[in-house]
């Protein structure tokens, strides 16, 4: 893979990027060498994450999609995250039903897996499903589309929220289409299952979770915006047990290789809702 950004490219907090950028780079940060990692289809800012995370800090990392490919050598971002631009060029190619969930369930393989939903929960459960009753919806969703299995295996998950608001951020989701901590205090364990949510990256802060609880923990925000305005677009009161900090910013290199390498395009901004910072 080649890496034209590399060396003595400037790694000092950069002063111009946007929130998708700074979302990208939090997201990429969160990968290290040997992590092995799948996207969703139309998952745009994640798997620029993961390119991003390939050539800066991580060039070793592992990358597989189901249908599609292993490790492409310089991906193009297209109108989908499995088009041929992105996996022409791979060590290998996979058939989904075949083969792909063959690696999902090993508990060797793939171990981090970014999840987009319309619904998280306060204890990281996700909804691709429905709004609303399942028999009655409000809306259809476009389903779990291997999200339930998954979250339902020893992977570690880190979730992406493109428009943080009381309607994706929610107390309990109407339907669970993927395992988080379930009810918490230790459910997900009980019932055998490891692995489970790590971080929630949304375009006005970043959570953790509480280790006892299992509860979603605001941890920072991002500049420009107060503690007032993410509580108030959360839809339950998320723990906040000590000072919260400002989200580190993207360094000039990797903004430069999302917007000269990575996605020149901006295809990582879709539904990103930009925030308005506290004047």
């Amino acid at each position: 893979m080649s890496n034209p950004s590399s060396g003595d490219a400037d790694s000092s907090p950069a002063a111009d990027y946007t929130v998708d950028e700074l979302m990208t780079a939090t997201l990429a940060r969160c990968l290290s060498d040997g992590d092995q990692i799948t996207n969703g289809i139309s998952s745009f800012m994640a798997v620029c994450a993961i390119e991003l995370a390939r050539r800066t800090h991580a060039p070793d990392l592992v990358w597989i999609a189901g249908g599609s490919g292993l490790d492409p050598l310089d991906p193009r971002m297209t109108d989908s995250t499995f088009e041929w631009p992105i996996w022409q060029h791979s060590s290998m190619y996979f058939e989904l039903s075949a083969q792909f969930w063959d690696y999902v369930a090993n508990p060797r393989f793939l171990s981090t897996f970014f999840v987009g939903a319309a619904q998280i929960d306060a204890h990281g459960n996700t909804n691709l499903s429905v709004i609303g009753d399942f028999h009655h919806p409000r809306a259809r969703l476009p389903g779990t589309a291997g999200l339930a299995d998954m979250s339902a295996l020893d992977k570690r998950l880190i979730y992406w929220v493109p428009d943080h608001s009381r309607r994706t951020l929610v107390e309990r989701v109407d339907f669970r289409s993927g395992a988080g901590y379930l009810d918490g205090d230790g459910e997900r364990e009980r019932l055998g299952i490891g692995g489970g949510p790590e971080l929630v990256v949304t375009n006005l802060a970043v959570f953790d979770f509480t280790p006892i609880s299992q509860r979603l923990r605001l941890r920072s925000v991002h500049h420009g915006i107060d503690l007032e305005t993410v509580l108030a677009a959360t839809g339950f009161e998320p723990v906040v047990d000590g000072p919260v900090g400002i989200t580190p910013p993207p360094s000039v290199r990797e903004v430069t290789l999302l917007r000269t390498v990575v996605d020149p395009q901006g295809l990582r901004s879709r539904g990103v809702r930009q925030p308005r910072e506290k004047a």
